[in-house]
């Protein structure tokens, strides 16, 4: 007797099968026919899918788009300067309620873990108290993952290294930074240095904004790398953004990425956000500003697509749908063969659940019962659908759901209802 039965979905390896749930657990994955169940959600024909994961976020800052005002030139440097601006008259609740309604946004979207950076640049740390609350609060359904990150740079601000290890003793997980936003290169290149130091001697992960700039001589991943390697960190740093790398000159990267691969060194680029805030200042030719992906898988470096912000100082937008993300960053990193199509599916899956090394991650027996049911039969045809979540699953409980999204016609010879499914399901 099982407490919940998915029956008959398609994974996304392309499998037809049954997901038998006891408790909190998968106990099953094969034809359950006969087997009994306390519910049964009707899959067929649709896909299963593991829980989508975020592994880049600005939490604190989400939902405040407006506040005091709106980033008028859409630069970073002019949406860090007005996050400035509004930690000086936010409170914790309205932090706490923000950062609350956006997990709401991300049980519905099948989002079930987040990697959120906190602004650590404040001597109150408002930020980190509000998101340690938020990470209680919503523990039984959502992983939140905090990283305690110096905006205003771990060196640039007086009393920003205090309140970054200040906000580790609170519980914080892991060990963020800015390198590029140091008043020098040296600068940039110590703190690196120190912050890594410091995630090994506490045995944390790494992940730091990293050569996020249209300048080809920001170079902060190098030393990243050589840090992970140094360290004994391989496996537990990633570096996010690293949008100067568009702009690097081709013998330089190809040195680059073998190290990033030797040190094990993962990358998190944000499509939504990199092309919006990059290029500000060319005319044209207009550079993309994504960095270098697919020359980076083929390097067998893990790469995942991140979210970054919605409705916040840097970014108008936004949904909490990581396939919004997978859609972008397909388009502009030209991944368009089905091979790399389904890889854009995996990134937002697979890929950032190692990235932040979640434990009981996937669909087989044994694992976490976290799953998500979609209006769509492949993985590319979520990405080209981004279709509702028919059912969100969180450690054995249906947390939401939401009805299909066909519509009606009224058009003389055709059919009452439409599916912009390829293939019709049920």
């Amino acid at each position: 007797m099982f407490d919940l039965i998915v029956k008959g979905g398609t994974l996304p390896d392309g499998r037809v099968a049954d997901i038998g749930i006891e408790g909190d657990t998968i106990s099953a994955v094969e034809d359950l026919s006969g087997a009994e169940a306390g519910e049964v959600i009707d899959a067929a024909g649709d896909l299963v899918s593991p829980p989508f994961v975020d592994p880049h976020f600005h939490l604190d800052a989400t939902l405040s788009y407006g506040l005091p005002r709106i980033n008028a030139s859409g630069t970073l440097l002019e949406g860090i300067g007005l996050w400035g601006e509004l930690k000086q008259i936010v409170t914790q609740d309205e932090m706490v309620e923000r950062a609350l309604s956006y997990c709401d946004w991300a049980a519905s979207q099948g989002l079930l873990a987040i990697r959120s950076h906190v602004d650590t640049c404040d001597d109150r740390l408002l930020g980190v108290e509000a998101m340690l609350e938020v990470r209680e609060r919503v523990r039984d359904y959502i992983d939140l993952q905090l990283v305690a990150f110096p905006q205003d740079g771990f060196y640039r601000d007086p009393t920003a290294r205090a309140n970054t290890i200040r906000a580790l003793d609170m519980g914080v997980d892991v060990v963020g930074g800015i390198p590029h936003f140091e008043r020098t290169m040296s600068d940039g290149a110590a703190s690196v240095r120190e912050l890594c130091e410091i995630a090994a001697d506490r045995s944390l992960m790494v992940d730091l904004h990293c050569d996020e700039s249209d300048d080809p001589l920001s170079r902060h991943v190098e030393t990243l790398a050589c840090e992970a390697q140094r360290l004994g960190l391989q496996g537990r740093v990633a570096g996010s953004h690293l949008t100067s790398m568009h702009s690097m000159d081709n013998y330089y990267v190809s040195k680059l990425l073998p190290l990033m691969a030797e040190a094990g060194v993962a990358a998190i680029p944000n499509p939504l956000i990199n092309i919006t805030l990059q290029g500000r200042h060319d005319t044209y030719p207009k550079r993309r500003g994504l960095t270098r992906v697919k020359e980076m898988q083929a390097h067998g470096i893990t790469v995942g697509w991140g979210q970054d912000c919605v409705l916040d100082p840097w970014y108008s937008l936004g949904t909490a749908d990581m396939l919004d993300v997978a859609f972008m960053g397909m388009h502009v990193a030209q991944m368009t063969s089905p091979e790399d199509m389904a890889r854009c599916f995996d990134m937002v899956t697979n890929q950032n659940a190692q990235i932040l090394g979640l434990e009981g991650y996937g669909l087989a027996p044994g694992k976490r019962a976290s799953l998500v049911v979609l209006d769509a039969g492949t993985p590319i045809e979520a990405l080209r659908l981004r279709p509702a979540r028919l059912a969100v699953v969180s450690n054995g409980k249906v947390i939401s759901r939401m009805p299909r999204e066909d519509a009606e016609l009224a058009l003389p010879g055709r059919p009452e209802t439409v599916r912009r499914r390829h293939k019709a399901g049920r």
